[in-house]
């Protein structure tokens, strides 16, 4: 997700890794490159398990482990191409009422349980509650909030854990809010890792950085994490017997956020083997179960209108 508390001048090459816990949250891993002109901060909604409370997300600091997305794609190799290869101050609410912060790394981070908790940030650190207002699924979010030090650069990965609503989904917060407007269409540079053993189990054989799994729609590491990643840097965020699975999102697409069902019986739905759904219909699975099922709507009544023109075409015996 790239929503910023102030207009951004740019932001590219952003990374993300989701995981369930299994234990009721879901730990999330974001980077990404920028660049803006004021004070600014990174805000991500979060579908977190209601009630929430301001110590509900658990923040890591991976300022030690500042190249994590730099050894999860050393995990998807080229076959036979390529081998592995000024600072803003936060100025606290009214002591009473102010959020709890942390010192994360390089960060200042704070959980804002509600949208009307914004109220207990600095203002130059809020998104418009307009901005809000178009966005209606988050009314019941929390968010994590990541002040930058830096006016511009690539900071180490901001890292936290979250209680989730959604024990067999994965969430990535992909909306943009980059002026404080919200655009129904946006430009995305986003690459997206997951794991998750249902995902192993559906995975097939390693056959080069760009082969989309048919049953999982991702692209599978070579090794599994402990073969190519740091798992005691990672604060137990990672793994290390599972493989890492990888999607790109790039160019022009919805401004939504990304939803990855892992329950098995929520993967097969749309991945198992004898699906007859073409990849214009399996496209639409980041934007959620809702968008797959109306496309998968349209493709079927597209495919029955075909057949009735070419029963009434054909000679009659």
């Amino acid at each position: 997700m790239c929503c910023f508390s102030q207009r951004i001048v740019s932001v590219s090459n952003t990374n993300l890794f989701a995981r369930l816990s299994g234990k009721g949250s879901q730990f999330l891993v974001y980077q990404m490159q920028f660049q803006s002109e004021v004070a600014n901060a990174m805000i991500l909604p979060l579908p977190v398990a209601l009630p929430a409370h301001e110590d509900a997300v658990r923040f890591v600091s991976f300022e030690g482990y500042d190249y994590f997305f730099d050894d999860l794609n050393s995990g998807f190799p080229v076959e036979n191409l390529i081998k592995r290869m000024p600072a803003s101050r936060f100025v606290d609410a009214a002591p009473q009422a102010a959020l709890k912060v942390h010192s994360v790394g390089k960060f200042v981070a704070s959980f804002v349980p509600s949208q009307s908790d914004f109220d207990r940030l600095d203002p130059q650190f809020v998104i418009p509650k307009e901005s809000w207002a178009k966005l209606p699924e988050y009314e019941d979010y929390g968010f994590a909030v990541f002040q930058l030090k830096e006016l511009k650069g690539k900071p180490h990965p901001m890292a936290f854990e979250f209680p989730t609503r959604w024990p067999d989904q994965l969430f990535f917060p992909t909306v943009h809010i980059h002026d404080g407007e919200v655009h129904e269409y946006e430009e995305f540079d986003h690459q997206l890792y997951v794991q998750d053993s249902a995902f192993d189990k559906n995975a097939g054989q390693y056959r080069g950085a760009k082969q989309v799994n048919a049953k999982t729609g991702l692209v599978r590491s070579k090794w599994r994490a402990n073969q190519f990643l740091k798992p005691d840097l990672a604060n137990g965020f990672l793994a290390p017997e599972l493989l890492v699975h990888r999607m790109e999102l790039r160019g022009n697409h919805p401004n939504k956020d990304t939803i990855k069902p892992t329950a098995p019986a929520l993967v097969s739905r749309m991945d198992r083997p004898d699906s007859v759904l073409p990849d214009s219909v399996r496209k639409f699975w980041y934007l959620g179960p809702g968008a797959v099922a109306v496309a998968g709507l349209g493709w079927l009544i597209g495919r029955r209108n075909k057949r009735r023109m070419e029963a009434k075409s054909s000679p009659q015996s």
